[in-house]
């Protein structure tokens, strides 16, 4: 029974062959304690990986699910209205009817369902992780290669420390890999072949995301190696990472993958879509363990449920280290793309401050902040593809590119803030901008018309304009500049920009030095 220092809190996680909910308590310091958990299978990942759409039949076998759901946390006394997240994953994500069944859910059950992009679900994972990486003494500087092969994607985070230095998602999923298992009528051993020639085609693409020889630890997520943890390691505690032995998992799989599902499910009492995909997971695993030349991989009992609860119980807390690891990963994408760190880290620190000192006019959330500051870090990688046009190639590059902890949504006002800090301002017929809502649109303009001030204050590349002081006179946004004795390159440079300032706010720039130089 909870006692009244505690919220009840609950997790939804719709996955590719099940629904899993994890109820908890949230005491006032932040910190979870799980109260029960429950799973459920269900035929999304064959509806949708088969036909690219989920059948009624299958969105009614949801709605039944969650109904039941519903009246557990009625029975906790969690508010649904504010204490419960439900997330979907890859099955409803790539459904052509994901809106219908978002829909039914909603009208049939009240439950708000957020289908998660990769970059979502490996923010989760990590949250969900990096308590395990700060215990463990063996992980505190090691490169470490986080993975979860689930059932339609694999999450792949590349760590060192609590660092993150890359993040991708593949599809590469157990259930996709079984069902082209089944789709071809041959021998066993055949099969094998063919599900083990496309498994190495992604680990391949794994393999080479990754700097060469540079993992020297390899941890394993998902429901599929942990049971094989629990079948190879004695007396493991759920609590610590499990050290499972490659050869002694090659050997389970092998087993695994000579019994047919109706075997699997009567000897280990596994659920019918468990029993279908351990054996491709497992495969998975050993394929990737072996390309990486490790002999011993970590098992963590995380999963995604975790990272949403330690979520919730942050409820902010911890926003700087996010923000960094963020910003981390967009330094690491622009050193790929070779481009002037000096200056983009500089043109950063400037747009932060001006963001700051213009909150009065800007009136933007402050998540806003982040997005800035991202764009202002990468506003130039175009120019590893051409001089010519170099802020579309920068849009492109970063509307191409994964960067940890940011959506697909937020990527794209990314792309569009360093699009736009030079030449046009945005025009509805712009790619992207033009089915932005208008809140986003309007968000797009000013953190553009900021990162183009920024951006001529370092025009010189000599990073001499440092504290800045914004004040306003006559209907003008005037920045004085503190040690420098003449700004008229920097004013140059604004007015080469153009006016977007001027057509957003209705107020043009004047750059000044600062009356503390004056003699």
């Amino acid at each position: 029974m909870m006692d009244d220092n505690t919220t009840p809190v609950a997790v939804i996680d719709i996955g590719t062959s099940s629904i899993r909910m994890a109820i908890a308590e949230i005491n006032y310091k932040g910190q979870g304690r799980t109260l029960e958990t429950l799973a459920q299978a269900v035929n999304l990942g064959k509806d949708t990986f088969t036909n690219g759409k989920i059948n009624k039949s299958t969105i009614e076998d949801c709605v039944r699910v969650l109904q039941r759901y519903g009246q557990i946390l009625k029975q906790y006394q969690v508010d649904l209205e504010n204490r419960v997240r439900a997330i979907a994953t890859s099955a409803v994500r790539e459904a052509e009817n994901r809106l219908a069944f978002l829909d039914r859910i909603y009208i049939a059950t009240g439950i708000h369902v957020a289908p998660l992009d990769a970059a979502e679900v490996n923010r989760i994972t990590y949250m969900g992780i990096q308590p395990y990486l700060t215990k463990e003494p063996t992980l505190s500087e090691a490169k470490t290669l986080i993975t979860e092969i689930g059932s339609g994607s694999t999450e792949v985070l590349f760590v060192q420390g609590d660092q993150v230095l890359s993040a991708h998602t593949h599809r590469l999923g157990s259930l996709r890999v079984q069902q082209n298992r089944e789709s071809v009528d041959t021998s066993q051993t055949t099969l094998q072949r063919i599900m083990r020639n496309q498994i190495d085609q992604y680990v391949e693409q794994i393999t080479n995301e990754l700097p060469e020889n540079e993992t020297s630890q390899l941890i394993a997520l998902g429901g599929d190696v942990r049971f094989a943890a629990t079948q190879l390691i004695s007396n493991w505690n759920r609590h610590q990472l499990g050290h499972l032995n490659i050869s002694e998992l090659e050997g389970f799989c092998q087993q695994v993958m000579e019994l047919n599902v109706e075997t699997l499910v009567n000897r280990y009492h596994l659920s019918f879509p468990d029993a279908e995909t351990l054996g491709p997971a497992l495969l998975a695993y050993t394929r990737l363990a072996a390309a990486l030349q490790q002999e011993t991989i970590l098992v963590s009992n995380v999963n995604l449920r975790d990272g949403l609860l330690h979520e919730m119980a942050a409820e902010g807390v911890g926003t700087e280290t996010f923000h960094a690891q963020v910003i981390h990963s967009a330094l690491e994408l622009g050193r790929k793309f070779h481009f002037q760190e000096s200056h983009a880290t500089h043109v950063a620190r400037l747009s932060q401050s001006l963001f700051s000192q213009l909150k009065s006019p800007l009136n933007l959330e402050p998540r806003y902040e982040l997005i800035l500051h991202i764009a202002a870090l990468l506003h130039e990688i175009g120019l590893y593809i051409s001089s010519d046009g170099y802020h579309k190639h920068s849009m492109y590059l970063i509307n191409h590119s994964e960067l940890f902890g940011l959506s697909e949504k937020e990527l794209l006002l990314v792309g569009l803030v360093a699009r736009y800090h030079r030449r046009a301002s945005p025009k509805a017929s712009h790619q992207g901008y033009g089915n932005l809502d208008r809140n986003n649109r309007v968000a797009v303009a000013k953190m553009a018309a900021i990162l183009r001030i920024a951006d001529a204050l370092d025009h010189s590349r000599s990073q001499r304009c440092n504290n800045l002081e914004c004040h306003y006179e006559a209907h003008q946004l005037v920045i004085s500049i503190p040690g420098i004795d003449d700004v008229s390159l920097e004013q140059l440079a604004l007015k080469e920009t153009g006016t977007l300032f001027d057509e957003i706010f209705g107020m043009q720039v004047l750059l000044r030095q600062s009356s503390l130089n004056r003699t």
